[in-house]
C-alpha cells in the first residue's frame, strides 16, 4: 500500500472528520436530559474521543503527503482510529445505561 496514493489514509481521513461530527452530536443530545456525573462523564469521554479521532485524521493527512515515512504515519493512524472507535463504543454503552 502506497502512500502516494493515499491507501488507507484516504479513508481513515474523511471518516475520522465525520466521527468528530458524530461525537459532538452526541455531547449536545446529552444536554438534553438532567445532568448529572455520569453525563459529565460521557461528555468528557465523547470531548476526548473527538480529540483521538482528530489525531487519527492528522496523521492520515500527514501519511498522504509525506514522501519517507507516509507508510508508519498511515499506520498510526489506522491504530489511533481504532482506539478513537473503541472509545465511542464504550461511551455509547455507557450512554444507554446512563438513559433512565
Amino acid at each position: 500500500m502506497s502512500s502516494s496514493t493515499g491507501g488507507l489514509s484516504a479513508h481513515i481521513l474523511p471518516t475520522s472528520a465525520t466521527m468528530i461530527g458524530v461525537c459532538m452530536t452526541v455531547m449536545s443530545i446529552g444536554h438534553l436530559g438532567p445532568r448529572d456525573d455520569l453525563r459529565l462523564l460521557i461528555d468528557r469521554m465523547l470531548a476526548i474521543d473527538a480529540l483521538v479521532f482528530l489525531a487519527s485524521a492528522l496523521l492520515s493527512f500527514i501519511s498522504m503527503r509525506s514522501r519517507r515515512s507516509g507508510v508508519r504515519l498511515e499506520a498510526w493512524g489506522e491504530v489511533v482510529f481504532i482506539a478513537g472507535l473503541a472509545l465511542l463504543a464504550l461511551g455509547a454503552v455507557t450512554l444507554a445505561f446512563a438513559l433512565r
